[in-house]
């Protein structure tokens, strides 16, 4: 199951099942106090009994003058306990004060108690149930519709592997015959970056490979300045050298490079700047560019705040950097720029 299934089946789970708490929570609550009623409905009976044909059973008994606010026959319920008052035969100065042992109705409270909380695990345990069943059975048809989705999207991607190839080796033929060439280059790169959005798919779609080696991380990043410095001649691209090396995914690291150096220089004012440095062990990649409305979404699947591209890019760099152990951290103002930092320091053999 893709995490995002499992984001989905938790959080569909979770929503029906607290509903069916909050349910039995309130009829629990209005059995207790039913239940706790029907206790002190008894034993007033009790106290009425012992006030009449002194059958007390441990129930303490005395005499009081009687009051005005004083109410007969009705339980009163302090921290000392019940107790109720009841009227003397032929006696009208004195009423009978009749109290109700604490530790016995402190004994039914708890046995009304325990059986609740008993049925309550109870359902509530046959309610995780139900919920389960209930998130697994509305999440089959997305899910269902997310596999005929993927399964589209690579047969796509494979269709795409033949008109690509016949492109690359016309190409080269053609290169042959007429030489080098600014246009040749800039065509050369528009089919890499085809083939570079082809692996964002299958990266999207299927996740990293688990090939680790070790390379420099400098000549990389001047070889990606190079590639997107002919798709972009009006955007100034800078790099400070460094002799770091990195033990990692080197597909997945370059994956996470274009993406990032791509939006820079896509979301670039004209003739911005883009930036690629060491600081530390963090790479930074900093851009003159319009800036990020909203850099807590930047990197949710499918969000975008330009008409171009489709969001996934970013979503697929914090992707990759989760699988790589790289955190990434990203700081945004409009009308100034972006600076993205990804701490590589478990990377470094």
């Amino acid at each position: 199951m893709r995490t995002y299934e499992k984001e989905a089946l938790f959080k569909s789970f979770l929503i029906f099942f607290i509903l069916l708490e909050i349910l039995i929570l309130l009829n629990f609550w209005y059995e207790f106090h039913e239940k706790k009623q029907d206790i002190k409905n008894k034993i007033l009976m009790e106290m009425k009994l012992c006030a009449h044909e002194i059958e007390c059973n441990g129930m303490l008994t005395d005499f009081v003058e009687r009051n005005k606010k004083t109410e007969v026959n009705l339980l009163y319920e302090k921290k000392e306990g019940l107790y109720s008052y009841f009227k003397v035969p032929t006696v009208e100065k004195y009423l009978m004060k009749v109290v109700y042992p604490p530790k016995r109705y402190q004994f039914y409270m708890e046995q009304i108690e325990d059986e609740i909380v008993k049925k309550m695990i109870f359902y509530s345990l046959f309610f995780v149930l139900v919920s389960f069943l209930f998130a697994l059975y509305s999440l089959s048809p997305l899910k269902k519709a997310l596999r005929l989705n993927e399964e589209f999207v690579k047969d796509v991607l494979h269709d795409l592997n033949t008109p690509i190839s016949s492109l690359k080796i016309n190409l080269k033929l053609f290169k042959r015959e007429v030489g080098e060439s600014l246009k040749i280059q800039r065509m050369e790169n528009n089919i890499e970056t085809i083939l570079v959005l082809q692996d964002n798919l299958q990266v999207f779609l299927k996740g990293i490979p688990t090939q680790v080696e070790t390379f420099e991380i400098y000549p990389l990043i001047a070889k990606r300045i190079d590639y997107f410095q002919v798709i972009y001649p009006d955007i100034g691209y800078e790099s400070e050298k460094t002799l770091l090396e990195l033990r990692s995914n080197k597909e997945a690291f370059i994956r996470i490079l274009d993406n990032l150096i791509s939006n820079a220089s896509k979301y670039n004012i004209k003739n911005g700047k883009v930036k690629v440095y060491c600081q530390g062990t963090k790479l930074c990649i900093e851009d003159t560019g319009k800036g990020i409305k909203e850099p807590s979404r930047i990197f949710e699947r499918y969000y975008k705040e330009q008409e171009r591209g489709i969001g996934i890019g970013l979503h697929i760099v914090k992707k990759l950097c989760n699988e790589l152990g790289i955190t990434i951290e990203l700081n945004s103002q409009i009308g100034k720029g972006t600076k993205i930092s990804l701490d590589i320091s478990l990377l470094i053999p």
